[in-house]
């Protein structure tokens, strides 16, 4: 299931980094991302012809792990099927994990590029078997079974197949009240979940675009400039959301960039 249906959704995310060839190595070899585009010091990754990724070469410094940030892009991949597939890639490749999570939404997989920043690999559940509370939609943390999610896997791991997207950005923020602000009253965002220390924010009935939380970074002020780590969200909206918004580009209050473009 992609997220093409929502008036608002992820594009795809700019990151800064040292070593663009072992970053951008990572995230083809294990992540499943092709090279659509590049030069030495800018290189474009997607699925099919759709780019996802873009990472650009900068000798900046390493972002403090608790300022404000990426907390992990979400890479969604079209069903289970895929998801048990990329597991199975990834467990005879001896590939290092931070957790393994059922979301009740979703089920994912998370790690960290060579430079520390957060990814999530998931495939959602059919929406109606989503638990919603009006707007909200039920999200939890319990363990994940992978030997039966490897099990789902129907064909060996080729890549990430046509049709995965990111499918959210989680990002860590300084305050969550702030975060909500932003996030509903400037883009327009319904809040589809809240838990302790993070909002998610939806568009179209998703059970997350965006989400913020403080786990790591509460009270952080704004991001150190010149630094690695994500550097723009960029967002594709409808014509009447597009239409709608007060503006195309924003910051966050903490220094976050986030461009509008139109869909297609």
């Amino acid at each position: 299931m992609a997220t093409s249906d929502a008036p608002l959704q992820i594009g795809h995310v700019a990151l800064i980094v040292n070593d663009l060839d072992r970053v951008g190595d990572y995230y083809k070899s294990v992540v499943g991302l092709e090279r659509l585009s590049g030069s030495g010091e800018q290189l474009v990754l997607g699925a099919g012809e759709l780019p996802l990724l873009e990472l650009r070469r900068d000798k900046a410094a390493r972002a403090h792990p608790r300022e404000a940030g990426l907390f992990h892009t979400a890479f969604l991949l079209p069903d289970r099927n895929a998801l048990g597939s990329w597991l199975d890639h990834i467990a005879k490749r001896q590939i290092a994990v931070e957790g393994a999570s059922d979301h009740l939404v979703s089920e994912a997989i998370y790690l960290r590029d060579p430079e520390g920043n957060g990814i999530e690999v998931y495939a959602d559940r059919p929406r109606a078997a989503w638990d919603r509370n009006g707007s909200e939609v039920r999200m939890d943390t319990v363990a994940l079974d992978l030997r039966e999610l490897m099990a789902a896997a129907d064909q060996p791991w080729a890549g990430a197949p046509e049709g995965s997207v990111v499918g959210h950005v989680h990002l860590q923020v300084g305050n969550v009240a702030e975060a909500e602000e932003f996030y509903m009253n400037r883009l327009g965002m319904e809040r589809s979940a809240h838990v302790f220390g993070a909002s998610f924010f939806a568009s179209g009935g998703y059970h997350h675009h965006l989400a913020g939380n403080i786990w790591n970074s509460r009270n952080a002020g704004k991001r150190s400039a010149n630094s690695t780590g994500l550097t723009e969200v960029v967002l594709a909206a409808d014509a009447a959301t597009l239409a709608a918004l007060p503006g195309h580009a924003f910051t966050d209050p903490w220094g976050t960039s986030l461009r509008v473009v139109a869909k297609g």
